[in-house]
């Protein structure tokens, strides 16, 4: 399975993941991010100072808005291809 990256806060969508078998990482800085195939991030800080550095070549998901099962369906969605 995938290895995907979750920033601290979603412990649901964390638990979810797992459920299916991927390999989750807590995103606690930049460093954390590489090796990911995605990750999912809360947005409540995204691009503060209009900086969007790439850390990861994986895709990135913001969770806001959407229910742990959702982000599973996109987490599937963008790892399988």
């Amino acid at each position: 399975m995938a290895r995907i990256g979750v920033e601290y806060g979603l412990a649901d969508v964390q638990a979810a993941l797992q459920q299916l078998g991927h390999e989750v990482v807590q995103l606690r800085n930049e460093s954390d991010a590489q090796g990911c195939d995605c990750c999912v991030v809360t947005g409540q800080d995204s691009n503060v100072m209009g900086i969007s550095d790439a850390v990861t070549q994986g895709s990135v998901i913001t969770a806001s808005g959407l229910t742990a099962e959702e982000i599973c369906q996109q987490v599937g969605n963008k790892v399988q291809g």
